[in-house]
C-alpha cells in the first residue's frame, strides 16, 4: 500500500476513535456523551457524514505545536432526521475543553454556509469552554463569523441550538440568534460573565447553576425555550421539534395522513366556568381542540400567562398563542408580549399558520411594568401579529378587554377569521369598571350606592358582554359552539392553506426593539 494512504487511513482512524461506533440506544444511561455518540443518536443511523475530519489548528504559540488534534475540537456535518436532510456541529469538550479555534470556526462556518444554499436546518450541539485564548483575535474573528452567518440564515432555514455543557462569553450570541435553544439540566449553562468576574465586579456570591443554568434561563431570562434531563432526551426535543417545522423558508411543513370524522368535542362545552371570575387551564382548551397528543409548548416555565407552542391540526402543523388564565388571569406583560411576539415571528418565517386562542382582561398594570416598557413590549406584539402573512385565525374563549383586544390578533389587525364562543365578553373594559366610570354621578346619588353599581353593571353586561355586538359590526366572523370549535378550524386552516400577501416593497420594517 502506498504509504501516504495508509497515513491517511491512520488519520481518519484516529479521529474516530472517542465515540461514534457504538450506536446510542434510547435507554442508554443518563451520562453525557461524546460529541460523535450525540450525533450518531440524533441522526438516523449510518446517515452521517462528516466534513472536516482532518482539520487542524495553525497556531504555533504557547506550545500548541505540540498538541494536534485531528478534527481540532468539533465534528462537522450532515445527515438527515426521519428521512430530512440536516446539517450539525457538535463541539468536542474532549479537545481543548471544546474551546474555538480560527479552523474550529472554519469547519462550522463552511457547514453553515452549506446549509443555506441547500436550504437545510442547522444544529448546533454546544459543550465549550469559550473561545481558545492561546490564538487571541482569530478566535474572536471566529466566533464573529458564525454570528454573521447566524443572522444570514435567520428566516431562511431553521437554526437550532442545543446547549449540552458550558457556553459562556461570546459563545453565548450565536445560540441567541437561533430560532431555539435548549438546555440540558444540571450539565449546561450560559452566560456572558461568569461567577468570578461577578464576584469581582458586583461582589455577589453566585454560583455558575444559579447565574446560567438550565433553570434560570428557562424561567427567569426566557434565553432558554425549552430544558431536557439529560442529552438523550435533549436530542429527542430536537428531533421533536424538527417535526414541526419545514426544511426553510420556501417550503411548509409536511402534513400526517389525517381521516376526518364528525370532529365533534364535548369535552370542550364546560371547560369555561360560568363565573367570569374563576380561572381555568387554557391547555384543557388546547387538548380538546388539537390532534391528540400533538402539542409541544415552548417557553413553558417563561411567563406563563401567555403559552405558544406547536401542535397538529388535522394533521397540519400550526403555532398556537393563547392567554393562561391560571396565571395572572392570562393578562399581557412584558415577558408575556416578548414572549408571543419571538413565536409569531418564528411561525411567519416558515410558513406555519397560527392560531390565537384569547382570554385576556387586558395588560398588566403596576409601575414595574410601565417602567419596565410594557408599551414597547407590547407594541412588539402587536406589530408581529400585523406583520405576520400566514393565515391567522383568532377564537375568543371568553374576555377580550382594551387594547389587548387589539393586540391578541384581531380582525383591525389582519386577522383571517375571528370566531368567538357564545360567552364571550368583547368590551374596552369589564362591566363592573365601566359602570364605575360611566354610571359614577347615579351611582353616588343613589339611596343605596351598592344596589344601584349592581344594576348598571348588569345594564352594561347585556349590552356589551356578550359577541353578538361584535359580530353584527364584522369584528368577529361567526359566534360558534365551543364543542365545533376544532371542526370549525379545520376547515378554515385548510381553506386558507394556499393564502398569499403582497407586502409593500422596502428593506424591512422598524420593529420596536
Amino acid at each position: 500500500m502506498d504509504p501516504r494512504i495508509k497515513k491517511l487511513n491512520e488519520r481518519i482512524e484516529q479521529a474516530h476513535l472517542g465515540g461514534g461506533q457504538k450506536r446510542i440506544d434510547k435507554q442508554h444511561s443518563k451520562k453525557k456523551l461524546t460529541a460523535r455518540e450525540r450525533i450518531d443518536y440524533l441522526l438516523d443511523e449510518g446517515s452521517f457524514e462528516e466534513i472536516g475530519i482532518l482539520v487542524t489548528h495553525r497556531t504555533t504559540d504557547f506550545g500548541m505545536d505540540k498538541e494536534i488534534y485531528f478534527g481540532d475540537g468539533v465534528v462537522t456535518g450532515y445527515g438527515t432526521v426521519n428521512g430530512r436532510l440536516v446539517y450539525v456541529y457538535a463541539q468536542d469538550f474532549t479537545v481543548f475543553g471544546g474551546a474555538l479555534s480560527e479552523t474550529h470556526a472554519e469547519k462550522i462556518c463552511k457547514i453553515m454556509d452549506m446549509a443555506v444554499k441547500v436550504g437545510a436546518p442547522m444544529i448546533g450541539l454546544n459543550d465549550s469552554g469559550g473561545a481558545r485564548i492561546q490564538e487571541g483575535v482569530k478566535s474572536l474573528g471566529g466566533y464573529a463569523d458564525i454570528f454573521f452567518r447566524n443572522v444570514q440564515a435567520s428566516g431562511v432555514i431553521p437554526q437550532i441550538s442545543a446547549i449540552m455543557g458550558p457556553c459562556a462569553g461570546g459563545a453565548v450570541y450565536s445560540p441567541a440568534i437561533t430560532d431555539f435553544t435548549i438546555m440540558v439540566e444540571n450539565t449546561s449553562y450560559m452566560f456572558v460573565t461568569g461567577p468570578n468576574v461577578v464576584k469581582t465586579v458586583t461582589n455577589e456570591e453566585v454560583s455558575s447553576e444559579e447565574l446560567g443554568g438550565a433553570y434560570t434561563h428557562a424561567s427567569k431570562s426566557g434565553v432558554a425555550h425549552k430544558t431536557s434531563a439529560n442529552d438523550i432526551e435533549c436530542l429527542e426535543d430536537v428531533k421533536k421539534l424538527l417535526s414541526y417545522i419545514p426544511q426553510n423558508n420556501q417550503e411548509t411543513t409536511g402534513k400526517i395522513e389525517f381521516n376526518p370524522e364528525d370532529e365533534i368535542r364535548d369535552v370542550l362545552t364546560d371547560i369555561v366556568p360560568e363565573n367570569p371570575n374563576k380561572p381555568y387551564d387554557m391547555h384543557d382548551v388546547i387538548s380538546g381542540i388539537i390532534d391528540e397528543d400533538s402539542f409541544y409548548e415552548i417557553h413553558k416555565d417563561y411567563a406563563e400567562n401567555i403559552i405558544v407552542g406547536f401542535a397538529r391540526l388535522g394533521g397540519r402543523s400550526v403555532g398556537i398563542i393563547a392567554n393562561q388564565p391560571m396565571f395572572l388571569a392570562g393578562v399581557l406583560g412584558v415577558k408575556s408580549s416578548t414572549k408571543a411576539a419571538r413565536f409569531t415571528r418564528f411561525c411567519d418565517c416558515f410558513n406555519i399558520p397560527l392560531l390565537v386562542l384569547v382570554d385576556v382582561p387586558g395588560f398588566l398594570p403596576g409601575t414595574d411594568q410601565e417602567w419596565n416598557g410594557i408599551i414597547v413590549h407590547g407594541a412588539k406584539l402587536l406589530y408581529a401579529l400585523s406583520e405576520a402573512t400566514v393565515p391567522r385565525v383568532t377564537v375568543i374563549t371568553r374576555k377580550a378587554y382594551g387594547g389587548a383586544y387589539d393586540v391578541m390578533n384581531s380582525k383591525h389587525i389582519g386577522a383571517d377569521f375571528n370566531y368567538a364562543w357564545p360567552g364571550a365578553e368583547i368590551a374596552v373594559m369589564g362591566a363592573k369598571g365601566a359602570s364605575e366610570i360611566i354610571f359614577r354621578r347615579e351611582i353616588a346619588a343613589a339611596d343605596n350606592p351598592e344596589e344601584k353599581l349592581a344594576e348598571k353593571e348588569a345594564q352594561y353586561a347585556e349590552k356589551f358582554a356578550n359577541p353578538f355586538r361584535a359580530a353584527r359590526r364584522g369584528f368577529i366572523d361567526e359566534v360558534i359552539l365551543p364543542k365545533n370549535t376544532r371542526r370549525k378550524l379545520i376547515k378554515t386552516f385548510s381553506m386558507l392553506e394556499n393564502k398569499k400577501v403582497n407586502r409593500p416593497n422596502r428593506k424591512h420594517g422598524n420593529i420596536p426593539l
